[in-house]
């Protein structure tokens, strides 16, 4: 150890103090956890600061885990911030990471907290914060976090019952691409009770989305309204499946 810590101390390459940091990162031992955290606190050389916090995050535990938000509270640069929101996410850090999504002033961190949070699995405190948040933009970035979590619950209530119409319609098109067991009945339901043009257009690009040519041409044989009929029938010949193909021309004849 008395040798790395030459090194590091020393006017070897930025690469050899890497490759120094990195051994120290595989002893697991206090002292090198010591040693890899002043580095990951320094500023000198962010390249070396960044490595230094990757390794400080694979020693894991409570006091390396408090280095990262150390760091993170004091960092300036977006990359270092970037990068430990990132390691946050390896170490489970749900409380620090919706720190950053509600209180981050900078847009893209952020966003960055509000997409660990969702490879995280943290519907119910993204949801919550969908809930409470006014920013379209972010409540999109949500969106997106909730889709990446296969959370077709927390989506189709937004689709149901969003205010405004483009998140609503953007729920739609999540619901299109999560695939039709978890989502043709919510859409189908959707289709029945709404009267906004643009949003049943929309549910029918949804099915389409998921390949649902069987809902698609339960919808064209009960519409009455011709523009959304003939939206039915593109979206038919798109999905290029047998039942559609047959269904089209009956559809439009009707």
């Amino acid at each position: 150890m008395h040798i790395l810590l030459k090194l590091l101390e020393g006017n070897a390459s930025p690469k050899i103090k890497e490759k120094a940091l990195f051994v120290l990162s595989q002893s697991g031992s206090d002292k090198s956890r010591e040693i890899v955290a002043n580095f990951a606190r320094g500023k000198s050389n962010p390249d070396l600061q960044l490595k230094s916090l990757e390794y400080l995050a694979l020693f894991g535990g409570k006091e390396s885990r408090q280095v990262l938000a150390d760091v993170y509270a004091s960092a300036t640069e977006t990359k270092i911030k970037k990068a430990i929101l990132g390691f946050f996410m390896i170490g489970g850090e749900r409380d620090r990471l919706l720190e950053a999504a509600k209180g981050e002033k900078d847009a893209d961190l952020r966003g960055e907290a509000i997409g660990q949070l969702g490879v995280l699995g943290a519907r119910a405190e993204l949801f919550e914060m969908y809930q409470a948040e006014s920013e379209v933009k972010v409540k999109k970035k949500i969106l997106h976090a909730l889709f990446v979590n296969g959370a077709a619950d927390k989506i189709s209530d937004l689709a149901q019952n969003e205010k405004d119409a483009g998140l609503r319609r953007a729920a739609i098109e999540k619901l299109g691409l999560m695939g039709s067991e978890k989502t043709a009945a919510t859409l189908l339901k959707m289709y029945g009770n709404e009267n906004d043009k643009k949003i049943r257009k929309k549910v029918i690009e949804a099915l389409r989305l998921q390949g649902n040519a069987q809902a698609t041409v339960e919808i064209a044989r009960k519409e009455t309204d011709p523009a959304l009929k003939q939206k039915a029938a593109e979206e038919l010949s798109i999905m290029n499946s047998k039942e559609g193909t047959e269904s089209v021309e009956e559809i439009l004849n009707k």
